[in-house]
């Protein structure tokens, strides 16, 4: 049986070049204007929370992707450290921010261990690529890469996504989903949806001071720090 974590490594890097189009909702993920002017009022709403903290210090960013939030994360720190197991996402992020604010590592994040602590640690759409098996591991990765106080801030889909295309996306059932690219190419991935209360309850018991909320439709995230 295929290991869904190398496939789902597999799956990013093959990606690359048309997860933009999911983000901006061009091409097949275009559910018309009304429900792209929504996208957009909930995107705009975690950007204000991100933004809510002006000066978060050294940011640790694990799976940056094409960089619609490294974008953001080099406005409101000094420096980024941007981990991603795709160097085809990490030359789109690159060439999109040239910016010297960011150092940019090949890393799967599944063995990663912090050799230093940050004042933030960042992560969009990624927690709910972690099994369920991996979590609290990884979890404790992020708990020692942040300093005593530090900022955590995540970001991901909400339990009903309805941000895919039609055909693009199908349960597997358990943690799993068939994911179908724009040329036809299938993919067996990792997805674990978390609603507000339990997505606190897990951060929480890690040691995290960590309120998670939802927006209206699309997504969820979670904005704190940790425990001193």
């Amino acid at each position: 049986m295929t290991d869904p974590l190398q496939n789902q490594i597999e799956y990013y890097r093959a990606r690359a070049p048309e997860y933009d189009d999911w983000f901006y909702r061009r091409g097949r993920y275009d559910q018309g204007e009304a429900h792209t002017r929504q996208w957009g009022r909930e995107i705009q709403q975690i950007r204000d929370q991100l933004r809510s903290v002006a000066n978060n210090g050294d940011i640790l960013e694990l799976a940056p992707g094409t960089g619609i939030w490294t974008a953001e994360l080099i406005e409101i720190g000094e420096r980024v450290t941007a981990l991603d197991a795709s160097p085809e996402m990490i030359n789109i992020n690159r060439a999109k921010l040239l910016s010297d604010k960011v150092d940019y590592q090949l890393t799967d994040l599944f063995a990663y261990q912090p050799a230093r602590q940050y004042d933030m640690v960042f992560f969009g759409f990624w927690l709910s690529h972690v099994p369920a098996d991996k979590l609290s591991r990884f979890l404790n990765a992020v708990h020692a890469a942040l300093k005593p106080g530090g900022r955590l801030f995540i970001i991901d889909s909400r339990a009903v996504d309805l941000s895919g295309s039609h055909s693009a996306t199908a349960n597997l059932g358990g943690e799993l989903q068939r994911r179908t690219l724009s040329d036809g190419r299938q993919f067996d991935i990792v997805k674990v949806y978390y609603e507000p209360a339990a997505l606190t309850a897990v951060l929480r018991k890690k040691g995290f001071d960590i309120q998670a909320e939802a927006t209206d439709n699309f997504f969820i995230y979670a904005d704190g720090q940790k425990a001193r």
